[in-house]
């Protein structure tokens, strides 16, 4: 069947329908990490170094499997792991060289 007496083709229909379930997939996804990276920037800013080394295994691993899912880029991925990390070691270390 490739029309219906609509007009429209089911092919389109159907790619509709993914297209809308994988919006709302990815957009819960986005909200997780964004929501993560900003616990882990406000932790960084506070020099929480507990904090700081709870979310970093937690934020890369959000990253990582957003990625996979292909919810954002895997080198966007990286990019803000890298970006992240750089936070992290700064925070770290900036208490002690005080």
């Amino acid at each position: 069947m490739a029309k219906l007496k609509t007009g429209r083709h089911t092919g389109a229909i159907k790619a509709a329908r993914q297209a809308k379930r994988h919006w709302l997939r990815n957009r819960t996804v986005k909200r997780h990490i964004r929501l993560l990276a900003k616990n882990f920037v406000e932790a960084a800013g506070k020099k929480n170094s507990a904090d700081i080394q709870k979310l970093t295994p937690e934020v890369a691993s959000a990253w990582d499997k957003a990625a996979k899912t292909g919810a954002i880029h895997w080198k966007a991925a990286a990019r803000k792991k890298s970006r992240l990390a750089r936070l992290a070691q700064k925070a770290m270390t900036a208490p002690a060289a005080a």
